[in-house]
């Protein structure tokens, strides 16, 4: 079974990264069906270790934009909502309720470098899923990683426990400011079939 063309578009062959944003509002429940539909994809023993902090107001874009490459200041600056996707180093505490085993908690708690590899694959993984669900759910998305992640970390997570991972503006495109779309790389060149 393969779902309709029509989504395919949505989600792949017409979605493009949006560089800038008409002045429409997001409304929050469309981010809201965006993470119910992410949080269903899978991740390993389903850690679930991705965060998503909206930033929606001047006031809040205002503490991130020093952190910007000065090419995505602006850019940042008029699309709707910024996400900040981050990941939960310490995610493994929510594993007595998400984990159908006993001592998933214990296991990554006693191993800091396996704790933190499924963290950074994981939550960079729910990232991802969360930019398909954004798209499915009718939003334009132009992820970012042109930022100063240790800025970031001390302006949003002074504690630690969340790491920045990348970026993702969120609105509805302004074409007008849309790039020719790039050159993919071919099945032969990008796979190796054993």
């Amino acid at each position: 079974m393969t779902i309709e063309r029509s989504a395919l578009n949505q989600l792949f062959f017409d979605a493009r990264t949006a560089n800038g944003f008409t002045d429409k509002p997001v409304p929050k429940e469309l981010l809201e069906q965006a993470y119910d539909l992410a949080r269903y994809a899978p991740t390993s023993m389903n850690t679930q270790p991705t965060r998503y902090v909206f930033l929606t107001t001047p006031e809040a874009k205002a503490r991130l934009l020093p952190a910007l490459s000065p090419g995505n200041v602006e850019k940042t600056r008029g699309a709707p909502v910024t996400v900040i996707v981050a990941t939960d180093t310490q995610f493994y505490e929510y594993m007595p309720q998400i984990w159908h085993g006993e001592g998933a908690r214990e296991m990554f708690e006693g191993n800091a470098t396996m704790a933190q590899g499924t963290a950074i694959r994981n939550g960079t993984l729910g990232g991802a899923y969360f930019i398909l669900a954004l798209r499915a759910v009718g939003l334009d998305v132009g992820p970012m990683s042109g930022f100063d992640i240790a800025k970031v970390n001390a302006e949003f997570f002074p504690d630690g426990r969340l790491q920045a991972n990348f970026l993702i503006n969120v609105g509805y495109i302004d074409t007008t400011k849309t790039f020719n779309r790039n050159p993919r790389l071919s099945f032969e060149q990008a796979v190796t079939v054993l």
